[in-house]
């Protein structure tokens, strides 16, 4: 091999090495940046919004959650229902309708109604045989984005009884069902040494409660309260019965068929002096109470508003589907309706008595006029049907007549989804709303503070009602006014 052979093949050698270095380099900074890539995949995907349902990754709900700029969540009713359970409609559950302002979810056990810009909640326990609602508040309303009614997870949780949690360091959601937590549950509390957590569908939100997680348990032939993580007893196992009752987290309890109501802090609020005790409205803070076959009301202390003294207190409002009333105890916002001896009076929520025993019944029931409905109350001016001597009055919140006349009849009648009230008078048909307006019962903000004009001129205005008056006779028959 000449020297020019030689110094050719080192320069090949050369060039060579220096290829494979090149080609390690590139492999060097090819593996870092698939490294890096990778990383940073598995950063974006650590920071990435996920969530669990019932401890199962579901990224179909991520979709459905909207973030607000103050950070409030907002979920679309309808579309989130399935995933728990529910079956979703637009309209309300007591008054079917295709109003795409309102909707509502339906479980098993449970409706819950929504309403666009409405806080208020209404809710209906199907598994129970009341048809009283109940309700609660969220801090913000129903709002509609992109063209859905939603809700914010505050919300979500009460309605549909899930427990969420969203973990913004590590943004994740955890979501879980009632029947999971209560599932998950059962052979903790068999270690607990109990038979069993309680079957009834109120008493299992004890799980949910915000003071604390709570479980109503049986241990054999009697119940009892632990709290779920430590199995402390918050009420001992000796009552014949426990009901949970949601909207305070107090019980109900029985013991020697006597009921009352104590806190979770093991304080009595109600002695255990009653046949039975059922919540009237959580706002105005009463129950309804039995007492020797006979109805009373006391406060959520354990005062007596009504004394239990009458056959019944509140109203049938199966009867009265169409006018979508959901508390037979409180009518246009302040009347109790009681019967005694046959006979039906008003008290007000504060316990006092508004309106004397002189009613056979309150509300209307249609009968001959084949497009008339059952009607008990007129929403938006706040007044009630009431019935005597098989003649019609009006009665507003404070217990006073709008005008003085009794009429035929008072009805509903519905066409093209619009709700129009009528009354009837020797065969003469009147628009109801259109004369409360020209006897100055124009609204509810207003009827408050006119129920005293009102009362003292409606004689004067009332040109189309007069008085046709007979005198009451010795066998006690009730001067009636009748419409001309």
């Amino acid at each position: 091999m000449n020297l020019v052979e030689e110094s050719f093949k080192t320069k090949k050698v050369d060039k060579n090495k220096k290829i494979a270095r090149i080609v390690l380099v590139i492999i060097i900074i090819l593996i870092f940046a698939i490294i890096g890539i990778v990383a940073y995949i598995a950063y974006l995907d650590s920071t990435a919004l996920k969530v669990s349902l019932n401890g199962k990754a579901n990224q179909n709900i991520v979709q459905l959650l909207h973030f607000e700029d103050d950070g409030t969540i907002y979920v679309p009713i309808k579309r989130i229902a399935s995933y728990f359970g529910y079956q979703s409609y637009n309209g309300e559950y007591s008054n079917r309708s295709e109003d795409a302002s309102k909707c509502y979810v339906q479980g098993e056990k449970e409706i819950a109604n929504f309403e666009l810009n409405s806080n208020k909640i209404y809710k209906l326990d199907i598994s129970s045989s009341s048809d009283n609602y109940e309700y609660f508040y969220t801090t913000k309303p129903v709002k509609a984005i992109n063209g859905e009614l939603c809700i914010t997870t505050e919300g979500l949780q009460e309605a549909f009884n899930i427990s969420f949690s969203y973990n913004r360091d590590t943004n994740r959601v955890q979501i879980y069902t009632m029947p999971y937590l209560i599932s998950s549950w059962e052979k903790q509390v068999l270690n607990y040494g109990y038979n069993e957590i309680s079957k009834t569908f109120v008493n299992q939100k004890a799980i949910l409660a915000s003071s604390g997680s709570m479980l109503i348990v049986r241990k054999g032939n009697y119940y009892g309260v632990i709290e779920t993580n430590t199995g402390k007893e918050i009420l001992e196992p000796k009552y014949s019965s426990i009901t949970y009752l949601p909207y305070t987290e107090d019980f109900l309890v029985v013991s020697n068929r006597k009921t009352g109501v104590i806190s979770r802090n093991k304080e009595t609020k109600i002695d255990l002096l009653y046949d039975s005790i059922e919540l009237m409205d959580i706002d105005a803070g009463l129950y309804l109470v039995k007492r020797d076959g006979k109805y009373g009301v006391i406060d959520t202390k354990g005062n007596t508003k009504i004394y239990a003294e009458y056959d019944a207190i509140g109203i049938d409002i199966s009867k009265f589907e169409k006018n979508n009333i959901k508390n037979k105890y409180i009518l246009v916002d302040n009347l109790i309706p009681i019967e005694k001896d046959g006979k039906w009076g008003l008290f007000d929520k504060n316990g006092n008595q508004l309106v004397d025993f002189t009613y056979d019944s309150f509300g209307y029931i249609a009968s001959t006029n084949k497009d008339a409905l059952n009607l008990l109350v007129i929403p938006g001016y706040n007044v009630m049907v009431a019935c005597k001597d098989g003649k019609y009055t009006l009665i507003n919140s404070s217990g006073q007549q709008p005008f003085s006349a009794f009429v035929d009849d008072i009805y509903l009648v519905i066409s093209s989804n619009q709700e129009h009230y009528y009354m009837r008078a020797n065969d003469k048909t009147y628009d109801v709303e259109e004369y409360l307006d020209r006897i100055g019962v124009r609204n509810t903000n207003e009827a408050a503070s006119s129920n005293t004009t009102s009362t003292n001129t409606s004689s004067n205005t009332t040109s189309n009602i007069t008085s046709n008056t007979s005198s009451t006779n010795t066998t006690g028959n009730t001067t009636q006014n009748n419409a001309e």
